[in-house]
């Protein structure tokens, strides 16, 4: 049950939500449960502004099947009871799919309710069990943890690291992370030297750098959201510590760059996603998004922008729009950015709703995120 304040909050997301223009009759109507608010605020943003690229694109060329869509974004303002309520109205407002959350908590109390309603879901969230759970119209738009984290730790043994001190947010996706992370590590012998779990929100990080420090670690590996991140990388900075630090997507982020500053330069990591990858469509897809908002996008500005991409790629595949046909089409299915540009990168699904697409290994040198190596899908021959 809602309590009294988020059941005001909810309140005033969808107040705002029906004061939107009511959508013409054959326009195709996606409802975005975002973070627009609270902590997921920066990753939400970024999400949004793509999935508005996306829509404005496809919109101008036509739309999909010839009918324009219709975007109501619905702010879910990081609080997964709310979340789960958008989610809600948002299978009463019958659109064609929903985008969103990003946030790994927040799609785990919603994904039940979509998935009742046979509605397809188009996630941000990266924690490995929400696709564990048997969900068939759930859809990742980046890779799963379980599929990153083996890239990760492949490249921790060849940079000669043999024990780690891990440092993660104590929330579904700092959780996942760590305990994917310390599963490849056990694999590879690499010793857990500390396991320091740090809250969502903080915002003091003296404390954990001091207490990665003592572990006597040969590196440490960051697993938190954007703003922690830089916060503690600005933590390190400030303490003198040299230690190397590795993490995945998030670590050496656009977003966590421009919040760190320096304290950002020598982080390494995976990347999933990046404007600087050595893609032509990626880049290209990055100046457009600059263009349009004056700020350089990060992962989530591209998860959004693909995931628009893939519902008109598998609908005009399709000639139809059918929410179960969707669902199965995507499902073993293998995408190509040639006959669909949109997609920035050629993508495969599986039959549990992860994908699969090449990733790159990355380092941030004088405020830039350098891309250091191109890494092939998992199941590329």
């Amino acid at each position: 049950m809602l309590n009294r304040r988020a059941a005001l909050t909810l309140g005033t997301a969808l107040a705002a939500s029906a004061a939107l223009p009511v959508q013409a009759a054959d326009d195709v109507l996606i409802i975005d449960n975002v973070e627009l608010s609270g902590p997921g605020v920066t990753s939400g943003s970024q999400w949004k502004m793509g999935v508005d690229l996306a829509v404005g694109e496809i919109n101008a060329a036509g739309g999909i099947l010839g009918r324009k869509i219709k975007i109501q974004h619905l702010d879910n303002q990081s609080q997964a009871q709310i979340a789960k309520a958008v989610a809600t109205k948002a299978v009463d407002e019958d659109p064609y799919v929903m985008l969103g959350p990003i946030f790994s908590g927040d799609v785990n109390v919603s994904m039940s309710v979509t998935e009742n309603a046979e509605m397809p879901i188009f996630i941000g969230g990266e924690a490995g069990n929400l696709t564990t759970q048997g969900m068939k119209y759930l859809f990742r738009s980046s890779l799963n943890q379980a599929s990153a984290m083996p890239k990760l730790a492949n490249y921790l043994v060849k940079s000669g690291v043999k024990s780690l001190a891990v440092v993660w947010g104590a929330n579904d996706f700092g959780k996942g992370g760590r305990d994917a992370m310390v599963k490849e590590m056990a694999t590879r012998g690499i010793a857990l030297a500390a396991d320091i779990s740090t809250e969502p929100g903080q915002m003091d990080f003296s404390a954990v750098v001091v207490n990665a420090s003592k572990a006597n670690a040969d590196a440490i590996f960051a697993y938190m959201n954007e703003e922690e991140c830089a916060r503690f990388l600005i933590a390190l900075k400030k303490l003198g510590t040299d230690k190397p630090v590795y993490g995945e997507t998030v670590l050496v982020s656009q977003k966590v760059i421009e919040l760190a500053g320096p304290a950002a330069n020598g982080a390494k990591g995976h990347v999933g996603l990046s404007v600087d990858a050595p893609n032509p469509l990626v880049q290209e897809f990055g100046r457009k998004f600059e263009a349009a908002y004056k700020q350089k996008s990060d992962h989530n500005g591209i998860k959004g922008y693909t995931s628009v991409h893939l519902v008109k790629a598998v609908t005009e595949k399709l000639g139809k729009f059918d929410r179960k046909a969707l669902a199965a089409a995507i499902h073993g299915g293998s995408f190509s950015a040639k006959t669909n540009p949109g997609l920035l990168m050629d993508v495969s699904f599986d039959e549990k709703g992860d994908l699969d697409r090449e990733s790159y290994l990355a380092e941030v040198r004088n405020g830039q995120q350098v891309i250091t190596e191109t890494l092939p899908a998992v199941g590329k021959k």
